[in-house]
């Protein structure tokens, strides 16, 4: 019996872009799946996936926490405490012959004691952020990337080797694609629909600079519905009161959410017509079918021959929040100045968006094991 442990050592977005891989590897015989989770609010996620899927039930268990991790978590400013996590259950963890995960942080398995496994990664994500190839990635056997444009700089990093990647499209475009979505619109009133998607990244993101006076834009105007949905990390660490103060300043035409799983399945992203934003790898995901974007440079970057920033070539760039309004109006009608080049850096960064992403990975997974 193949033993295979997925790891959701980070936060629970994570779960789309590895769960139905699971769900799919765990239907061959002679492969049994486990899954491990670090935050609680894991399970509820993939369930919702399974339920989707119409899967069969994978064991899940909370990692286990040592006292001093328990006390270092409950300072939820902190973070999660991968690291302490891994130590805490590097002996159970060593038993498995393969460890399955979409957190980079994971390739201090083999410094922590985790020898056994082969460790196989997914990114979570397909942006163009330095973030996303970092000398981590060298720590595990076998990678598995959504598109050429990942492969190609990773190897021409040598952070991956000819022998030891696969491309196997995005696994969250399609498992998102299966999940209810709810009932009903998002606004009373239909307008075109505004994506406001910032980053947390220090030094990169826009929110500081651009959030409120984004708001009060929207709020004089009634072109435009405004959905504010900043990466999930944005708001994770702060209080439920912080979470509701920002919550509670949608309105008719405006809607803002700090972290419901709306953030997380792609709703926005499938909903709104015009995305704004800094340096998410969700820009991808929405342009899977190609729509306006508008891109907002807060930091004075010199950005335009920038590898890491080559998703800003898909749209207009706005340095000061007078000039965002005006660039959103005028999306729509310079979109066809930006459409070519969104199809083709969407294919390269996607990839294969034909049926069967997460069982290609399941397929390459269990002949990974077998040999």
């Amino acid at each position: 019996m193949i033993e295979v442990a997925f790891l959701y050592i980070a936060e629970s977005y994570q779960c789309y872009h590895a769960a139905a891989i699971a769900l799919e590897l765990a239907q061959y015989d002679g492969v049994k799946v486990t899954n491990f989770h670090n935050d609680p609010e894991t399970p509820y996620h993939l369930e919702r996936v399974r339920q989707a899927m119409g899967g069969a039930e994978i064991p899940c268990h909370r990692l286990r926490r040592s006292m001093p991790t328990v006390a270092m978590q409950s300072i939820r400013r902190l973070g999660m405490f991968k690291d302490m996590v891994l130590r805490d259950n590097a002996l159970m963890l060593d038993r498995y012959d393969a460890i399955v995960t979409v957190e980079d942080t994971v390739a201090s398995a083999r410094r922590l004691g985790i020898t056994r496994p082969k460790l196989i990664y997914i990114p979570h994500g397909c942006g163009d952020r330095a973030r996303g190839f970092t000398e981590e990635v060298r720590s595990f056997d076998y990678v598995l990337l959504p598109g050429q444009k990942s492969a190609r700089r990773m190897l021409a990093s040598s952070l991956i080797k000819p022998d030891n990647h696969a491309v196997i499209g995005s696994v969250k475009l399609e498992t998102c694609a299966i999940l209810p979505h709810g009932d009903g619109p998002l606004f009373p009133v239909a307008r075109p629909a505004v994506l406001y998607n910032a980053h947390k990244a220090r030094g990169l993101s826009s929110w500081r600079r651009f959030a409120k006076p984004m708001l009060r834009q929207f709020a004089d105007q009634s072109e435009f519905n405004l959905i504010v949905a900043p990466h999930t990390k944005m708001f994770r660490r702060r209080s439920q009161k912080v979470r509701d103060r920002w919550n509670g300043l949608g309105n008719a035409t405006t809607l803002v959410d700090t972290g419901s799983s709306k953030c997380v399945d792609m709703t926005y992203t499938m909903a709104a017509d015009i995305y704004v934003g800094d340096v998410s790898s969700q820009v991808y995901e929405f342009l899977n079918t190609p729509r306006p974007c508008v891109f907002l440079n807060a930091h004075d970057i010199a950005w335009r021959d920038d590898p890491n920033f080559q998703h800003w070539h898909l749209g207009d760039v706005v340095e000061t929040p007078d000039d965002l309004l005006p660039a959103i109006r005028a999306a729509e009608a310079r979109h066809v100045l930006y459409r070519a080049r969104q199809e083709d850096m969407a294919g390269r960064s996607l990839g294969d968006r034909s049926p069967g992403a997460a069982r290609r990975a399941a397929a390459i997974i269990r002949d990974i094991l077998r040999t």
